[in-house]
């Protein structure tokens, strides 16, 4: 089909996309899989105070980022409240414990069984992982006065009923990988975040008044977006070359190939943020428990919350994002170490016969990649580090507290949309149509 050149690129696209039988089947069935799990989200789990939750859910910057990973299930505390963060939390947990536990690492180097073998105690590992999360997430709310069930059946029957809306939301995150478009849990958490900009952009017209503090706001948000699309594509090329031998005739030929390993300056993603959150986090929600009312004098662990509070005034407030820049700077180097180490680039090529130029095969080229990884690695760094203080500075340069600026939620939604829109131009590119990108 030839394309109009009238038209814009994107639109041709998708048009090119729809028109294709088993490309349109897969979007529609993306799409179908997205409503289903919309409409799981607002299944609501009985004996839950609607109006105490929103409170809790306004002073509580935890239950804020697990919302967010349950894509606003959590908020109306459905079935679907954990999302599929469990199962994140238990993918990372395996990709830390295969390069340290022997009989995992045999494994992971078995090739297609040994990675299913590994996905599947990956999804073992989810249940439990689940149900501990739903019953601390139920407590945590009963605590607060949102949950008024007290009966230890009751209890049983919420936690079982929150630990399968999160193996059904796998679940459909898997058939979206297998049926559909783009990586599925990807896509889940996609389409959850995506679901709350409507309320974000209403809540910009509530802060009219303060037009200038939005105007700065939404620059701020798509210069954002403009670098975590710059970074998350950004990689370095290293030169890599190749020694073949052919026979021809009776005699060997030895023929010269060259390619080029791509080093991503963003190798662990967004993991990293997803740590320092949780780390900065904790003190604040244990200290919650202990912590005097309102009113009354405050103790050791209503301190504790002040200085481990997103939303407290400076210097307090300054504290916190701090630590929690320095903190992401340190688990990107941790992370990214981690993954390049499973890669192990430097036996792989000695393996195939390739070599770096001007490089010896071996412990030089392990540690002429270290350094070079290294490098890229502190530009990532500090560029998810700004990412995640960018909720503060938005703060303070357009002083409208009515308005939230999720930096994790902006490079999950960028980095899934990058990947699923390279999916589709690949599908199109095997039929010899144009892309989304170039």
């Amino acid at each position: 089909m030839p394309q109009t050149q009238s038209r814009p690129r994107l639109i041709q696209a998708l048009i090119d996309a729809f028109s294709l039988p088993d490309l349109r089947q897969k979007l529609l069935f993306t799409l179908g899989i997205l409503v289903v799990f919309r409409f799981i989200a607002h299944v609501p789990i009985p004996g839950v105070d609607l109006s105490a939750l929103q409170q809790i859910f306004d002073r509580n910057q935890l239950l804020g980022m697990l919302d967010l990973f349950s894509g606003g299930a959590m908020r109306n505390f459905s079935v679907a409240a954990m999302g599929v963060y469990p199962y994140i939390t238990s993918s990372i947990i395996m990709q830390l414990l295969v390069p340290v536990i022997p009989a995992l690492r045999r494994l992971s180097e078995e090739g297609e069984s040994g990675r299913n073998r590994i996905n599947q105690i990956t999804h073992w590992l989810t249940i439990p992982l689940a149900a501990l999360q739903g019953f601390a997430q139920l407590q945590l709310l009963r605590s607060q006065g949102a949950v008024t069930s007290t009966t230890g059946f009751e209890t049983v029957g919420i936690v079982v009923s929150m630990t399968a809306g999160t193996m059904l939301c796998v679940w459909l995150g898997e058939l979206i990988t297998e049926r559909g478009i783009g990586n599925g849990v990807s896509i889940i958490i996609f389409g959850g975040i995506v679901a709350g900009l409507p309320e974000q952009i209403g809540r910009g017209f509530v802060a009219k008044d303060n037009w200038m503090g939005v105007a700065i706001f939404t620059l701020l948000a798509l210069a954002t977006v403009v670098l975590i699309v710059i970074f998350t594509e950004g990689h370095r090329r290293i030169p890599v070359q190749y020694a073949r031998t052919a026979f021809k005739g009776g005699k060997m030929y030895r023929q010269a190939g060259s390619t080029y390993i791509p080093l991503r300056v963003n190798m662990a993603g967004m993991i990293p943020l997803i740590f320092a959150m949780s780390l900065m986090i904790f003190p604040g929600t244990i200290a919650s428990y202990f912590a005097a009312p309102q009113g009354q004098e405050a103790n050791f662990a209503n301190i504790i919350m002040d200085w481990f509070n997103p939303s407290a005034s400076l210097p307090l407030g300054l504290f916190y994002w701090v630590a929690y820049f320095l903190l992401v700077v340190g688990f990107t180097f941790f992370y990214t170490m981690v993954i390049f180490e499973q890669m192990d680039l430097a036996r792989t090529l000695q393996r195939q016969g390739g070599f770096i130029p001007g490089v010896r095969p071996g412990k030089p080229t392990t540690d002429y990649l270290n350094g070079v990884i290294g490098r890229l690695t502190w530009g990532g760094a500090i560029f998810l580090a700004l990412v995640a203080i960018m909720p503060f500075i938005a703060q303070q340069l357009t002083n409208t507290a009515i308005l939230t600026l999720s930096s994790t939620g902006i490079l999950i939604v960028v980095g899934v949309a990058l990947d699923t829109m390279k999916q589709i131009e690949a599908q199109l590119t095997m039929r010899r149509y144009e892309g989304f990108l170039k």
